[in-house]
This record gives structure tokens, sequence and C-alpha cells, in this order.
């Protein structure tokens, strides 16, 4: 097993490399308009050239570097090819361009996500926005970072107290939307952004955003990184009965169950 696996800072700058240069070739494929053919998998999901090319680029650069580590990419167990990770300590969780559906229509709100999984949890996460120029990355408590490539300059991020008016909520933009409204019923709302892929994770990260309801169908791969991220941060991803998401463990669609991504904040005052 790589040295890398027990000095993460040291690693995920390499995986901060990888994101990066991962996303430029989205980006390639993105302002040249060459992704815009879709196909549609078993489930109805859309993907393209762009989503296949750029997994193999994350997994020829994972595994050049640690090649006893398993690796989950979206495409790869789309395609039948799914590796055994429930008795693995570590292995990589990718998705390669989430938001997809964002990619073809060309809004630029689609993501590069590559996490670390230990004994079911997420220790390390990247997630990078190619079309937006920031990234965000996490190793460990108080580890969490926005770097914006326009100013090459990086900040510390933390989650926010929320504001007496409400909550600032963040959901998909036209998944579950009925679902959603009935979860925050019960909830003081001021404000409702709509956003797409794991960039509604990153909005609580890094305190612009109050509560995420994961109510809609996600998988593993679409909230490993942004966990690690938001967990760094000070807040957390749990299931609606207050349990944390667990990763690789006998769910071999890699369908995760409902959640809320939210501050901890919100946990401690019981919303």
């Amino acid at each position: 097993m790589s040295k890398l696996l027990t000095h993460l800072p040291a690693l995920c700058n390499v995986v901060r490399r990888i994101a990066f240069e991962t996303g430029e070739l989205a980006l390639d494929y993105f302002e040249e308009g060459a992704a815009f053919s879709p196909e549609y998998k078993a489930d109805g999901s859309p993907v393209t050239e762009a989503d296949r090319k750029c997994e193999i680029f994350i997994e020829e650069a994972l595994a050049s570097m640690m090649p006893d580590v398993p690796f989950v990419g979206e495409e790869a167990v789309s395609s039948g090819r799914i590796a055994d990770v429930e008795g693995s300590e570590y292995f990589w969780l990718v998705d390669p361009l989430d938001g997809t559906r964002d990619f073809i229509v060309g809004s630029p709100d689609f993501t590069v996500n590559i996490a670390l999984i230990k004994n079911g949890a997420p220790v390390l996460g990247v997630i990078y926005a190619p079309a937006h120029g920031e990234m965000y990355a996490a190793h460990g408590e108080g580890t969490a970072v926005r770097w914006l490539q326009e100013t090459d300059n990086e900040k510390s991020i933390r989650v926010r107290k929320p504001q007496r008016s409400g909550l600032t909520v963040v959901s998909s933009k036209n998944r579950g939307i009925e679902e959603i409204n009935r979860y925050l019923e019960e909830h003081k709302v001021s404000k409702i952004i709509r956003r797409a892929s794991s960039l509604k994770i990153c909005a609580i990260a890094s305190g612009k955003a109050d509560l995420y309801p994961g109510l809609s169908q996600t998988c593993e791969w679409d909230t490993a990184a942004g966990q690690a991220i938001l967990e760094a941060a000070g807040g957390e991803i749990v299931t609606l009965d207050g349990k944390p998401l667990v990763y690789g463990r006998g769910r071999k669609d890699f369908v995760n169950p409902a959640f809320v991504a939210r501050s901890k904040f919100l946990s401690e005052t019981g919303e």
C-alpha cells in the first residue's frame, strides 16, 4: 500500500492536480460542443463521450500512483465493471462529470468529484468545477479550502450559523421539488437556491447555504467527495434518521438513501 495513504495532505495535492487536469479535459468538450450527443443508460440518465474519457483519465492517473487501491467510477459501474470493495480498507470513488444534464445544455454547474474512502467513510475529497474556475478540497477536520483559478487564491472555508430570518436551502434544479417542498414545511426558510451537481454540498461547506435535502435518487459517487469537504468544514451528511452515509458497504448499485447535508449547527438546534 502506498505511503501516501498515511500522508493525506500530500495525497490531496496530487488528487487536486488530477481533478484539475480532468476538468480541463471536460472543459475542452464543453467549449467545443463535442459533448452534446448523449446516450442514455438503463436508468435513463445521460452519458457523453466526455464522461467516459474523463473517467478513463482519472482511473489511469490513480492506478499509476496506487495500483493496489480499488477504483469505483460511475461509468465503470454502469457498464457492469464493479470492483469488489466491501472488504477493502481503502478505495477510490469517482464521478468524472457530475451534472451531466447541465453539461449537455451548456450550463457551467458540472464538477469532477474524486473521493478516497477508508472503512466506509470519505477521508479525502476534491471537487473541481472547471467552468466556474473553482475547486474545493479537504482531507480531515479543519482542512476544507476553496481555490479560485482566476486569482489563484485559496481560502479556508467553514459552515455558518443559520440566520434568524430563516434557512438558506440549496436544492436540485428540477428533481424531487415536491418532496423537498413538503420536507421544508417543518423549517423556517428564507431563501432557496437551485444548483446542480455537488456544488450544492459545497455551498453549505463554504457558508453560503445551510441545508440541502437530498430526497431524490443519488449515488455514492455524487456525495462522497462533498461529504469529506463538508465534514472538514464543520458540517455533516446524514440519513433522515440521523445516521452518517456509508460507502461501499453492500449496496451493489451504490444508491444512497435519502439524506440531508447541513451545518452541524442545525443538528445541535434540532432543525
